[in-house]
């Protein structure tokens, strides 16, 4: 039996490292028909003897599960977007501000944008637990069936790697095995794929894994993540993971100065046309992870990285008409509808007019030849007239004064760019809009609520606002379209879970303008329930640490609503999470009230990231850069010299990382 496992893992091995030739470094060493004769023998053995089953085996690379749901999982390492910028005032801009944070010189590491799918895979003792999707960055879709059979992502690691981390990358299509998938697909009498991003997207979502198999689909990894990866640079770790195994580009150059990068940018704008795969731009990454920690992260994007995009495709083609669109606040956004034009691989119909401002500055005007153009945004834009080709009898743009949904008048308050609908709770599209925004990913993340269904749920009237979820039965949601019994079963379900959304992401939900996840944050962690934010003075509010007063205007706004006061009731007695849990609160003092601390060097008892949350926990502020604000430095192993000159210049009290500690006792 033991010569029989013997030539199963022989095989198993054997069979990998041909599959890395192929598909990694692209130097087959044997023929198609030989490697085929191999797998069906590895297939036959497997089959023979289930007991030596393998979840990493490459004969699991043909496919053949079914996933039916898409498990969400919560990503251990924040999967962060990207600044973008345009021009070399924006690199400079960039780069004086991460100079301002870190010592010492700073190199760059330049990698291509690949313009796919982004994927998160995680390894454990060298080989692959999970693949996950993007989704919005804290959780995404589990898609590991599907994944395993892209033959460039590798099942088992080689060589010498670390017990867990994560690798980052794009799930890419080439644009030959796109095309070819096309005529295949004209050839049997089906639409063509529009683009390959959108196609190598959708193949992630496929509940039979044996219809990806067939998808000539790529994975090209770029950023490794973890604890203790033994990796100083973002450089070495390109190199490090091809070592391991990955498809890593060899387009990735180090260099010392914005002017090398712009170098960089200007070769392979002409020369990312001769690619097998879309790239859209550069990303450049401070190169020293060191740095890269010290730099840290907005609430969106690192600091350390940013994405300068390739000049946008334009194309002109004719305003047909100018219709309005009503969002949850009640802010009204005019939308051009077009004659349909090909941009950047798709078919464009409609692009924003931003506001009434933008309509008059381009003195844009129905039936007018316009310019389109795709950059950094998903939506299109118009960004100018060509006014010879404007007819005759063309005649300036009014815009609306009622709104297009309920008719009423429309306001707008000075200061502000956009008009509004004040008819806050009578307005169809606001209404649907609060209650989809409050069910959504990142607010209480009700499963097996879509924002269609909220649609039907509102016009059947159902539901009016959103603590009018928390009384749905299955009975009443089952008559409504496309809804099965188990539909039914899992909505009600999902609302009966959502009660334990915690109530930072409660707030969140509540939709109170100009209240994103990090300011309901900030509000929760000062207030602690919704009863002491509720009751808060606008003098109060402006005193939180980074509530502006038109924040704070807002909030109290929305509390003296007594429509909104009755809901917030109402969810209260549904047993939402309206105040901070008292475990969260058993770990959170306030010790170091009105303490501006920097955090600056290497620590050894607990890791950066978990000194800023104990500063945090325990009523601290964290600064990223040193004024006559901050109270404390907290300084590690290679705390960068300016940065312990200009704390001592200004007489701030400089303390080790244990002596923080014993503030804490």
């Amino acid at each position: 039996m033991s010569s029989i496992k013997n030539k199963i893992n022989q095989l198993r091995d054997e069979l990998r490292q041909h599959n890395y030739n192929y598909y990694v470094l692209d130097n087959p060493t044997i023929s198609d028909y030989e490697f085929d004769i191999k797998l069906k023998e590895l297939q036959r053995l497997e089959a023979e003897h289930p007991e030596f089953y393998d979840a990493n085996s490459p004969t699991l690379r043909v496919g053949g599960e079914i996933t039916k749901n898409f498990e969400t999982v919560v990503h251990e390492h924040r999967m962060y977007s990207l600044d973008n910028s345009y021009s070399k005032d924006d690199l400079l801009d960039w780069e004086t501000r991460i100079k301002k944070l870190v010592d010492g010189d700073i190199q760059y590491t330049c990698e291509l944008k690949y313009d796919g799918a982004s994927i998160s895979l995680t390894y454990e003792n060298g080989s692959l637990l999970r693949a996950v999707t993007r989704g919005d960055g804290t959780q995404g879709d589990d898609v590991t069936a599907n994944v395993k059979t892209i033959k460039s992502v590798p099942l088992q690691l080689k060589g010498d790697y670390p017990q867990k981390f994560d690798i980052r990358g794009e799930i890419v299509l080439p644009f030959d095995g796109f095309n070819k998938m096309n005529e295949e697909r004209i050839a049997s009498g089906e639409e063509p794929y529009r683009n390959p991003r959108n196609t190598a997207s959708g193949s992630l979502k496929l509940q039979d894994s044996s219809e990806v198999a067939k998808r000539p689909l790529e994975c090209l990894l770029y950023n490794l993540t973890g604890n203790n990866l033994g990796i100083t640079t973002q450089f070495d770790s390109l190199e490090k993971a091809r070592q391991m195994g990955f498809k890593v580009p060899k387009a990735a150059k180090l260099v010392n100065s914005i002017d090398e990068v712009l170098e960089f940018v200007a070769y392979w704008d002409a020369a990312r046309h001769d690619l097998p795969y879309e790239t859209d731009g550069v990303v450049i990454k401070v190169n020293s992870l060191f740095q890269q920690e010290e730099l840290g992260y907005t609430a969106k994007a690192p600091r350390w990285a940013i994405a300068y995009k390739f000049k946008a495709e334009q194309v002109s083609t004719r305003l047909n008409e100018i219709t309005y669109q009503v969002g949850r606040t009640g802010a009204i956004t005019p939308v051009a509808n077009l004659e349909p034009v090909e941009l950047a691989g798709t078919t464009v119909k409609r692009a924003s007019l931003h506001n009434a401002d933008q309509i008059e500055k381009l003195d844009i005007r129905v039936g007018d030849k316009v310019y389109v153009e795709k950059g950094g945004e998903i939506i299109p834009k118009i960004i100018a007239v060509d006014f010879s080709k404007r007819p005759q009898d063309s005649q300036p743009t009014k815009y609306i004064t009622h709104c297009p949904e309920c008719n009423t008048e429309l306001e707008r308050l000075e200061g502000e760019a956009k008009h509004f609908c004040p008819n806050y709770n009578g307005c169809n599209p606001q209404v649907i809009g609060r209650i989809q925004h409050f069910i959504s990913r990142k607010a209480m993340d009700i499963e097996g609520l879509g924002g269609e269904t909220v649609a039907l749920l509102v016009n059947e009237g159902l539901i009016s606002n959103y603590s009018d979820l928390y009384e749905l039965t299955k009975e009443q949601v089952m008559p409504l379209e496309r809804m099965a019994e188990k539909s039914a079963e899992n909505l009600v379900n999902g609302i009966e879970s959502s009660k334990q959304i915690p109530f930072e992401r409660v707030l969140f939900a509540l939709g109170i303008r100009y209240v994103g996840e990090t300011v309901a944050k900030k509000l929760a962690k000062h207030y602690k329930g919704i009863d002491a934010l509720s009751s808060a003075s606008l003098e109060d509010l402006v005193n939180v640490d980074e509530i502006g007063e038109k924040i704070a205007e807002s909030v109290v706004e929305f509390f003296s609503s007594l429509e909104n006061i009755m809901t917030i009731q109402r969810l209260k007695g549904f047993g939402l999470q309206l105040e901070i849990s008292a475990e969260k609160l058993a770990n959170q003092t306030n010790k170091l009230e009105n303490q501006i601390f920097v955090v600056s060097g290497v620590f050894h008892t607990v890791s950066r990231t978990e000194l800023k949350k104990l500063i945090e926990d325990n009523g601290g502020k964290v600064s990223s850069s040193i004024s006559t604000k901050t109270n404390f430095v907290v300084a590690g192993d290679k705390m960068g010299p300016s940065k312990r000159q200009k704390a001592e210049s200004l007489d701030i009290t400089i303390i080790t990382e244990q002596e923080f500690l014993e503030m804490l006792q």
